[in-house]
């Protein structure tokens, strides 16, 4: 069936689903240009916290943005009300397919039939989420890592997208100061974030194997690569749970992986330290 592009987008919002650490970062980068961009989540606190991110951020981006404007937030617990009308539906919900294929399927029932959606999974492809999806060649890949401070993106498609659509989200996404890029074939972990995954997965078998610790690490790391944080520093930004469930599914697609990795990040998460979010990782953050 083919896919008619959106019109009028900059008239129309973008919705996204989940608030948590990196939704309301794609939220703070699609609202720099004074659209309207919606936030669902469940919970009113992730809501909550994910405007008042959003709102404390946005001048000072909107202000190194070309045509940039401070945009507003709408906060939802209906999906189905936030979808309406949206010309982009961008999925940030935690990396369990199960979830998402369900969302995908709920999602082209409720989005507009013009309306763009797309994945922020850092490890699944979307083609393994549109089991339920009558129309997946709307459907496709749009993988931010941390904006505005990593502002790269991988573009991916389902395996049916539409061939018109990721030309036009690396287009439009540029205007709000995310840089595209397309994946030429499927790739568990796109393009950056599979060699991401490598450097990572070293990085805590280093501190497993009991070699060295990651503050250690962290600070080579920095002064080898003149860089202002380290692997295990962006680790704790990620969100503990989060990296492990990225490196299980790497483990369920090559099983000759170390598990070690994971009985580490086993051991932080039993104690409920989870990084930044909680206010401790693999290291303290007092003030968070």
């Amino acid at each position: 069936m083919a896919f008619t592009m959106p019109q009028n987008i900059e008239s129309r919002p973008v919705t996204v689903i989940g608030g948590g650490t990196l939704g309301r970062k794609i939220a703070l980068m699609m609202a720099d240009r004074g659209g309207v961009v919606r936030v669902v989540d469940k919970i009113p606190e992730v809501r909550e916290a994910a405007k008042a991110y959003v709102e404390e951020n946005l001048p000072a981006l909107a202000a190194t943005i070309d045509g940039g404007a401070v945009g507003r937030i709408e906060l939802s617990d209906d999906m189905a009300a936030a979808v309406k009308g949206a010309w982009l539906v961008v999925e940030c919900i935690p990396e369990k397919l199960e979830l998402k294929t369900a969302i995908f399927g709920e999602l082209d029932q409720l989005a507009d039939d013009d309306a763009i959606l797309a994945s922020n999974s850092s490890s699944y492809a979307s083609e393994e989420m549109i089991g339920l999806v009558k129309r997946p060649e709307r459907v496709c890949n749009v993988h931010f890592y941390q904006p505005p401070e990593m502002p790269a993106a991988d573009l991916m498609s389902c395996g049916h997208t539409d061939p018109a659509i990721l030309p036009f989200l690396k287009e439009e996404l540029a205007k709000h100061g995310v840089y595209g890029f397309i994946a030429a074939t499927k790739s568990t972990g796109f393009i950056f974030n599979r060699i991401w995954a490598a450097i990572k997965r070293e990085c805590l078998a280093v501190v497993a194997d009991g070699v060295s610790n990651a503050a250690d690490i962290d600070q080579m790391w920095m002064l080898n690569f003149g860089m202002t944080w380290g692997p295990f520093e962006l680790m704790d930004k990620v969100g503990l749970d989060v990296v492990r469930d990225i490196e299980l599914h790497y483990l369920h697609e090559r099983p000759g992986l170390p598990t070690n990795t994971i009985e580490l990040l086993d051991g932080y998460i039993a104690r409920g330290e989870l990084g930044r979010k909680t206010g401790k990782g693999f290291y303290d953050y007092p003030a968070q």
